[in-house]
């Protein structure tokens, strides 16, 4: 299922170091596998919600798990759980995440920003360079932008192939993203449709925000909309802050 298990107990342990202390909030852990961080995080004291999508690695858990701790095992797809329903109020998550489906999950645990504290999770170091990446950089994207409305992420340190089993075939990061981001200060009133609106903006990369925006308006006046936040003509999505798409957003008709 795509999935590379964090065999090496030494990187698990540094993982665990620099996470969040025990609180009273539950962690949902995504991707829970054999338990090889389920076991770690409840034997510091923290109260795991295990998560695993494959049944037969659920069922080794619910062997197991017993002597571990404060431990549920829920089998199932993250994208289809009720997230919020489960951890029955403010969670953290943590997840060491398959590589191909690590947009939608993030996406999946946005929808529950008033009830998270926090996200820790083992990615793709390509797609990590992306999620914290600033304004004008080559790797700024869509994802960039919706992970920063949410929250204040940043990389912890990289992890080799070889933590790995079986090894994947790219370098591995852990993320940490603090809650709330930006959404915070821009009082967006209509968080999907704006959201919407920065992946328009994003449309085709190499194109200008002029040519990605005539889908929405006309071009005389988006003309008017650039002018009048202070951009140019020739301007380009990757170039805008948070806070110039949110000026933007509330211009479109």
């Amino acid at each position: 299922m795509g999935q590379h298990f964090l065999g090496n107990l030494s990187w698990r342990k540094r993982i665990l170091e620099s996470l969040p202390g025990a609180a009273k909030e539950p962690w949902i852990e995504i991707g829970a596998g054999h338990g090889e961080m389920t076991q770690l995080l409840a034997e510091s004291g923290r109260r795991v919600i295990a998560v695993e999508a494959d049944p037969l690695l659920a069922a080794g858990l619910k062997n197991n798990a017993a002597s571990w701790g404060d431990v549920e095992i829920v089998s199932g797809d993250v994208l289809l759980l009720d997230l919020g329903k489960i951890a029955g109020g403010r969670f953290r998550v943590y997840g060491n995440l398959p590589y191909y489906i690590t947009s939608p999950i993030l996406h999946q645990l946005f929808a529950y920003a008033d009830q998270l504290a926090s996200i820790h999770i083992v990615i793709q170091q390509e797609v990590a360079e992306r999620i914290v990446a600033a304004p004008g950089r080559r790797d700024y994207g869509y994802l960039t932008a919706a992970c920063h409305f949410y929250s204040r992420p940043e990389i912890a340190f990289r992890i080799p192939l070889g933590a790995f089993r079986p090894p994947p075939r790219v370098n591995s990061a852990l993320v940490h993203m603090t809650i709330p981001g930006e959404r915070a200060t821009l009082k967006v009133t209509n968080e999907k449709q704006f959201l919407e609106f920065i992946g328009t903006c994003f449309g085709q990369k190499r194109k200008t925000l002029r040519n990605n925006l005539r889908s929405v308006m006309r071009d005389e006046r988006i003309h008017a909309v650039l002018a009048g936040c202070g951009l140019r003509s020739d301007a380009r999505a990757e170039q805008l802050s948070l806070g110039q798409f949110a000026a933007l957003f509330t211009q479109i008709p």
